[in-house]
């Protein structure tokens, strides 16, 4: 049966026998869409089938959004305390000489708990917590900055054909917000530096080819306007993007969604995939992000890399 969250007050739920407390399910997040932290925090539980795989086990960066979405946000690291004791951490030490216990969401009341401190976005770490250095995936942040979202579909299907060409299986979805996100599940191995390396070199190629349409230039004032930038940076160690099936803090309550390539050829448009109606397109396709989680059809990316 559907896990039913209340729409007001404060309320104690027992969930796969946690008790989760869950606070002000009817602070207004998104004030134009009538959308409240209650509604939010449904979206999750309703999603969670779908989301739990692609999280679990890994580290998560919480971004609180503690007065809704259009509101100041924080980032967050550390653990918060007090906290469940059934609330998992993954240990991560850090250049800086400090050492991080970041929060893992594996589980239905550990996302509840999450969410209800006021994460919109899930940003989860690349690589799981027995080896937080090796990644299972390598991405393409395709960020259009003053650009068009035409341009962003059209960047899209050059880097698809790209990674095509090189026998990669590449799996996008929207940010929720601007642009889209390029998946290539590959096998753990190379450090996380050795991902960033491949991903910069492939950028740079793409871009030089495509001087009018693409960038990979990472720094703003250098950048050429109304270029759709490869991002290849958020492959850097430490880095995070929103996860897939999460809803971003826009004005129209987007959610970062699978697509196909038919439909990034079609020329779908990213406004379409949001909180108050993904949820029948999810019950409609399942998880067409499911090949990031199989053990086959993965990149070895070391005959790529030194």
């Amino acid at each position: 049966m559907p896990l039913a969250i209340p729409r007001a007050g404060n309320v104690t739920l027992k969930v796969a026998g946690k008790e989760v407390r869950l606070t002000n399910l009817d602070k207004v997040f998104w004030p134009e869409r009538k959308i409240t932290k209650g509604d939010l925090i449904q979206y999750y539980a309703d999603v969670a089938p779908l989301l739990l795989p692609h999280i679990n086990d890994r580290a998560m960066v919480m971004k609180r959004y503690p007065h809704g979405a259009a509101g100041e946000f924080f980032f967050m690291k550390r653990a918060p305390e007090p906290r469940p004791d059934w609330i998992r951490t993954c240990r991560i030490p850090h250049d800086s000489g400090n050492i991080i216990d970041f929060p893992v969401i594996d589980d239905v009341p550990s996302l509840l708990w999450v969410i209800n401190l006021g994460c919109i976005d899930l940003n989860q770490w690349y690589a799981k917590c027995d080896d937080v250095d090796r990644p299972d995936y390598l991405h393409f942040d395709l960020d259009p900055g003053s650009a068009t979202w035409d341009q962003v579909l059209e960047s899209a299907g050059i880097v698809h054909d790209a990674l095509t060409m090189l026998k990669m299986p590449a799996y996008a979805k929207t940010t929720g917000s601007k642009g889209i996100h390029v998946y290539v599940p590959i096998v753990r191995g190379p450090v996380q530096k050795q991902v960033w390396t491949f991903a910069k070199a492939l950028a740079q190629e793409l871009a030089s080819r495509h001087p009018a349409l693409m960038t990979s230039e990472y720094k703003v004032a250098k950048r050429p306007k109304g270029r759709v930038l490869v991002d290849y940076n958020q492959n850097a160690w430490g880095r995070t993007l929103a996860s897939v099936y999460s809803v971003r803090p826009t004005p129209f309550a987007g959610v970062s969604t699978p697509l196909t390539w038919k439909e990034i050829e079609k020329g779908c448009r990213i406004e379409d995939f949001r909180l108050d109606n993904v949820r029948a397109r999810f019950n409609k396709v399942g998880d067409l992000f499911k090949p990031l989680l199989l053990k086959t059809r993965r990149v070895n990316l070391r005959k790529f890399v030194s």
